[in-house]
């Protein structure tokens, strides 16, 4: 078996296994080069804040990706109302658990092997005063051939865009995966769909705009309802209410 198959397995048994295994379908995985261009232009594209792989692991030669897509159940229970549904907040907590301990697995697979890894956890790890994080899981996901994004911000895959991403930076080589040229946002295809947009209840979100203070404001907001679950500031209007959720 390929070290690309042996961590594909691990990520799709990790998840079948994972304690609350019914708030996730089967997940997608793919593997950039970390030497690809577009790692450069994130810098551009998101800002000079954006680390390259180099600055996680010195001797970075592949990042591994993978999403973590949500159940119809989680994703239609958030549907409808401004306020997020008890079963989303709860998936989100579990799906950063999920996420760092599938990232230990790994790491600890390949440090057997003598292969050197590392990781950046799967949320929280922004800058407060600027609400900038200096690793996107969902801009290296875009670069290992996992989807394309859509007007709403989020990385739609070909399974839609409700769920969760992590990273793990390797040294070692992995043939990478293509990047997607499909546009999977119906708005990007024909200007057919803006119903993410309508669906931000405090208006944070526009075709070429997005104000992260105040969707962060009411996700502290909506964090206090949910104290009792874990550090939880969710909403996710955004992400379930159009058709590119759920695309399969």
């Amino acid at each position: 078996m390929s070290l690309r198959e042996e961590i594909i397995d691990l990520i799709t048994a990790a998840v079948a296994n994972a304690p609350r295994a019914e708030l996730f379908r089967q997940p997608l995985v793919g593997f950039s080069a970390a030497d690809d261009p577009l790692y450069l232009q994130l810098q551009e594209i998101v800002g000079p804040w954006h680390m390259q792989p180099q600055d996680i692991l010195p001797q970075a030669k592949t990042i591994i990706s993978f999403f973590l897509p949500f159940s119809a159940q989680v994703v239609t229970s958030n549907r409808g109302g401004d306020r997020p549904s008890h079963l989303w907040a709860e998936s989100y907590v579990e799906a950063n658990k999920l996420i760092n301990h599938i990232c230990d697995e790994i790491i600890a697979l390949l440090t057997k092997k003598g292969i050197d890894a590392a990781t950046v956890r799967a949320t929280h790890t922004y800058d407060e005063s600027t609400l900038q994080a200096g690793w996107s899981h969902r801009s290296a996901a875009r670069i290992a051939g996992l989807g394309r994004f859509g007007v709403n911000r989020m990385l739609i895959t070909p399974v839609g865009c409700a769920g969760r991403y992590g990273s793990v930076l390797i040294g070692e080589e992995i043939a990478p995966d293509p990047h997607v040229d499909e546009e999977y946002c119906l708005y990007y295809q024909d200007g057919s769909c803006l119903v993410c947009l309508s669906a931000c209840p405090v208006d944070a979100l526009g075709v070429d705009s997005f104000d992260r203070f105040t969707c962060h404001d009411r996700l502290l907001e909506n964090a206090k309802a949910f104290v009792s679950i874990g550090k939880c500031d969710v909403c996710g209007k955004c992400v379930v209410a159009g058709p590119c959720a759920l695309m399969e």
